[in-house]
This record gives C-alpha cells, structure tokens and sequence, in this order.
C-alpha cells in the first residue's frame, strides 16, 4: 500500500532542513502542512521555504494564497487529499508531508468533521464585531447559543471562538452538533515521525531565529501590511508584536522579546498536542541517518 511519510514537530525544531533531504530520498515532493506558509506575502515571519529550497523540491501549499483569502482546515483536507492521490496515481508510492499546524496534519491524517464553509457575510459581520465589541462580548454570545463547546473553547483565542460562532449563525445549529470526532479511513499508510530538541536548546534556536527574521526585513514585510491588520491572517505571532510596535505601543526590543516568549509559548503548545498521539516516532533531527532507515523499513 501506498504510504504518507508525515514530518511534524514544533516551530523552530529543524524541519526544513531535514524534509528537503527526506523528499529527495524518497523522490517526492513535500506537502507543506502550515497553515500561515500558504499565505504569499507572509515568508519571512513564517519562515516559509526559501525560494532557492523550492527549486531544489518541489513544494504544494508554499505562498498560494493571499493574505485576504478565507482559508480552513476543512478546505486543506480537501486540497491535500485531493493532491496526494493524485501523486499517489502519477507512480509515487510514498509521500512527504511536513509542518507544525496540528489541525492541518490531523485534517490529512484523521479527517475532521464535515463542518460547513462559512459565507463572506458571516464572516464579515462577525469580524465587524469583534472589532468594534471586543472578544469578551463574542465569548458571551456563544455561550447563549453553544454553551457545550463555550465549556472547552479557548476563550482567549479570537479564532476559535470567531469560527463556533459563525457556524451557530449561519446554521441555526450549535457548533457542537458538528463535531462528531470520528477518524476518517485512509487508502494510504501513514508513517509519523516527531522532532524534538534538548528544551533549552530549542529556546535558543527560537530567539535566534526571530532575530533573524528581523535581519531579513520583517518589520518591513509587516509594514506592506499593516491596513489587513484585522484579518485572521495576520493574527499571528510575531506579526501581532510588530503590528503593536508600529502603533508606538511597543519598542523595537520589546517587540522582540514578546515574539520570541510567545513563539516558546506556542511550542510548548505544539509539542503538548503532538505528544497525544502514541502513533509518533520521536527523532533528534540532526541524526539524519537513523531517520532515513526507519524511514525505508516502514515504507
């Protein structure tokens, strides 16, 4: 049978390097898991593939989509298996995904449910709020009309609870009642391999890397886009700290440090979720070698 070989692990930890070797061995293309790499004028602070690593493997889901583009995780499982039984057809039997978003690697490797696609009215209308009431108000509304998912909701997270609520809305149904968690089947094996550091030294990396990605030019590249500032987009790491720098609310050192405390904080929380999933074999990324022969014993 066919078989998905799946990359994953926290932000900053060593994927990229590692995949590009991965997809040449197996000769495939890589199967970008990111949920904020499909955006094209956002490379820098996601530190998408360069474009010199794109001509070396090809890439799907690198920079196809525009900042102002409505994106799910519903549209990706859809994009994604699409694609790879395409790939799987065209004489590939195995496969390289690789990324950090949990719910995208869960979309392709579970499926989730079948929610429906939220309408640009709804959308608009709930992003309208949210702007002019804040997210206190938004937090209050969905536990009147879901307050089962309101009970588990990150109510600190715009996203989340944006999301519940425009599906309340538009449906007339609680949010609840689509979530029925069942694994979808696959016609194709999936391998899962995890990547993990030292803590410490996936801290450092994590504050180097942010100081490059300023060397790179990534207050500029937040600059161009400073008038989407609202859009869910952008409501991301190390762009919402530049965001507030620009807005004179933060210094340029201050800025840096709350992206680097927060990207270590968004680790934690990757690494949290992949640990649920007994199905993973952990790897330092450096041992190159060892990954490739559990890789051709699995495959």
């Amino acid at each position: 049978m066919k078989t998905l070989v799946v990359v994953l692990g926290p932000t900053g930890v060593g994927k990229t390097e590692l995949c590009l070797n991965i997809a040449k061995h197996l000769e495939s293309p890589i199967i970008n898991a990111d949920s904020r790499q499909i955006f094209a004028e956002m490379p820098i602070g996601t530190a998408a593939p360069t474009q010199e690593q794109q001509r070396e493997v090809l890439h799907y889901f690198v920079g196809n989509h525009s900042v102002t583009d409505y994106y799910s995780a519903a549209m990706f499982e859809e994009d994604a298996i699409s694609i790879i039984e395409e790939l799987f057809k065209d004489k590939h039997d195995s496969l390289l995904m690789s990324g950090g978003s949990m719910m995208y690697i869960d979309a392709v490797c579970k499926g989730i449910d079948d929610i429906p696609t939220v309408d640009d009215v709804t959308r608009e209308k709930l992003q309208h709020d949210f702007e002019e009431n804040g997210l206190e108000k938004l937090v209050e509304q969905l536990k009147v009309l879901d307050p089962e998912h309101w009970n588990i909701v990150d109510k600190k997270n715009p996203r989340r609870v944006i999301h519940a609520l425009e599906i309340c809305l538009m449906t007339g149904k609680t949010y609840t009642s689509f979530r029925r968690n069942k694994n979808k089947k696959r016609p194709f094996n999936i391998l899962k391999i995890g990547l993990n550091r030292d803590r410490e030294e996936l801290y450092e990396r994590i504050n180097k890397r942010v100081l490059d990605m300023i060397d790179a030019g990534l207050i500029d590249e937040v600059s161009k886009l400073y008038n989407f500032r609202n859009l869910n987009s952008l409501n991301t790491v190390g762009y919402k700290e530049i965001l507030d720098y620009l807005d004179g609310l933060l210094t340029v050192d201050e800025a840096i440090r709350q992206i680097q405390s927060n990207t270590r904080r968004y680790m934690r929380k990757q690494l949290t979720w992949f640990k649920r999933d007994d199905t993973i074999k952990w790897f330092d990324p450096d041992n190159v070698e060892e990954i490739l022969k559990y890789i051709d014993k699995n495959v």
